[in-house]
């Protein structure tokens, strides 16, 4: 595992973004772990969190890409921290974009986009902080198609639950990469979590409360 996957895993859990109990996720499922990239709160906290994911876009997709789409409204942070750092890393200017919940209807920047308005032929990837069903792409992807004749690079999460998708054979990730197209990646899997964390902060209790998870809701 790179050194930035521990690091990050680390920075998850001492930012208390990613902790381990009882939740019930959005779809309704138990969950023994649980991860809100909403807590990465503060000037310090935003920096490295713009840098872990510069590092991965730029191990996964390299630079062949000209904007970061964000979808609102944990992706509009995400993909401002992480186009400053892009810059900073590897000098590369990169804008950034993201939509509006609600239309804009006046002033010079009205429509359904903050920030830059995507043109013909503009290279996107796309940042969000998790995927576990890809129902979110399934509302953003065509509102970046149809705002431009685009090419999406990629989509890049925080971290891959490694869930079944809606399909109930492969996982999320999986069917976003085999419905649209483009390759999906992520910063660290829950695999590469436990990896790093057990033994420690994951008790052998917390493992197995993991492992009757994954034999529900991972893949078979």
């Amino acid at each position: 595992m790179e050194d930035y996957k521990r690091e990050f895993i680390d920075f998850m859990v001492e930012s208390n973004v990613l902790k381990f109990g009882e939740f019930t996720l959005k779809s309704g499922r138990k969950s023994p772990f649980f991860m809100n990239a909403g807590a990465y709160v503060t000037g310090s906290q935003l920096k490295r969190l713009g840098e872990f994911y510069a590092q991965a876009i730029h191990d996964n997709f390299g630079d062949d890409f000209d904007v970061l789409f964000g979808p609102a409204y944990k992706g509009i942070p995400l993909s401002v921290v992480t186009a400053i750092a892009y810059h900073e890393l590897y000098g590369k200017e990169i804008k950034y974009c993201s939509d509006r919940k609600e239309v804009k209807d006046h002033g010079a920047d009205k429509g359904n986009l903050l920030g830059y308005q995507l043109a013909d032929g503009d290279r996107v990837v796309m940042v969000e902080d998790v995927t576990t069903s890809g129902k979110s792409i399934d509302e953003t992807y065509p509102k970046v198609t149809g705002a431009a004749n685009v090419e999406i690079k990629g989509l890049i999460v925080s971290l891959n639950r490694m869930e079944v998708g809606k399909g109930g054979k492969v996982t999320a990730q999986q069917e976003i990469q085999e419905k649209y197209g483009f390759p999906v990646a992520s910063i660290v899997s829950m695999a590469e979590v436990v990896e790093a964390l057990d033994g420690g902060l994951i008790t052998p209790e917390l493992r197995a409360a993991i492992d009757e998870y994954y034999a529900e809701y991972g893949v078979k």
